[in-house]
């Protein structure tokens, strides 16, 4: 079976042309539907895919105006509830009846919001360094770097800038070229520019104090959960994480000791969490 994924093509409801990577799988299996976060791309799941393909269908989404989905006209488009209705229709033009949900970030809080709009739809939800809280120095954070591009020259200028500004990711010196790679692309111009349109800075919310997003946790139906939170996270709280835990005491928790917002997943009690929470549903 070949390693390289599939790119699939559709469209929103509104004409916007949306895309994402599909590894083929079991079709008796659950297949497992991966959400980025925001300014990030499908590219992030390749080491999940190749985990899991073959067992079950894989398939990571890029959002509007990420990867290789189309930039919208005008910004006010990638406000997220134009998200969530891009989700409902990328469900149901890849054939995405049931899915087992693996969000990082933002990617979990549509998890979230697709517990409650169409729980069927829900067989489970994994969530990366996200919850029904959201810090607002670690949402600046964010603000500050999907808004900005560089135009970097090369590869290298690009690698020592994340390695710089990211918060700690346990990544080895020699991973950041392929983090630059999976962040920024090659443009008319010859420089690299970030794989996301940064006039999505516009459409976010700007609110004065925390996001809070309870009541979609609480009414997610009784799906295996699991929660992943980098420790040194400055988007997830320690005490959201608790909270979280006591209304949901089945979720399963990973706690990563040294790294910030998000991890890479392909941390071992990471890809050993996912491999158990995924083999719940057979």
């Amino acid at each position: 079976m070949s390693a390289l994924p599939r790119r699939i093509a559709f469209s929103a409801r509104d004409g916007l042309r949306l895309s994402a990577l599909e590894w083929p799988g079991d079709p008796r299996a659950v297949p497992l539907l991966c959400l980025p976060g925001i300014a990030r791309t499908a590219l992030d799941f390749t080491g999940i895919a190749l985990r899991h393909r073959g067992r079950r269908r894989v398939v990571a989404l890029d959002y509007a105006g990420h990867g290789d989905s189309a930039r919208a006209a005008d910004p006010t488009r990638y406000r997220v509830e134009m998200a969530i209705g891009d989700l409902m229709d990328a469900l149901a033009a890849l054939h995405l009846h049931r899915v087992a949900l693996l969000g990082t970030s933002f990617g979990g809080i549509l998890g979230m919001a697709l517990g409650i709009l169409r729980p069927g739809a829900l067989a489970a939800l994994a969530m990366n360094d996200t919850g029904p809280r959201i810090e607002p120095m670690g949402l600046e954070e964010v603000r500050a770097f999907i808004g900005r591009d560089p135009a970097f020259a090369t590869i290298e200028e690009a690698a020592a800038f994340l390695r710089r500004i990211l918060p700690p990711l346990g990544i080895p010196e020699a991973g950041w070229r392929a983090v630059a790679e999976t962040t920024y692309a090659r443009g008319a111009d010859g420089r690299l520019h970030p794989r996301w349109d940064t006039r999505i800075l516009a459409a976010m919310p700007r609110e004065a104090g925390p996001t809070e997003l309870w009541p979609l946790f609480h009414g997610l139906p009784a799906v295996p959960l699991l929660l992943i939170r980098g420790e040194a996270s400055a988007i997830l709280s320690a005490d959201t994480a608790r909270r979280m835990r006591a209304a949901r005491p089945e979720m399963t928790f990973v706690s990563l000791p040294g790294i910030g917002h998000a991890p890479t997943l392909i941390e071992p009690p990471c890809l050993a969490a996912l491999d158990r929470w995924l083999a719940r549903l057979g």
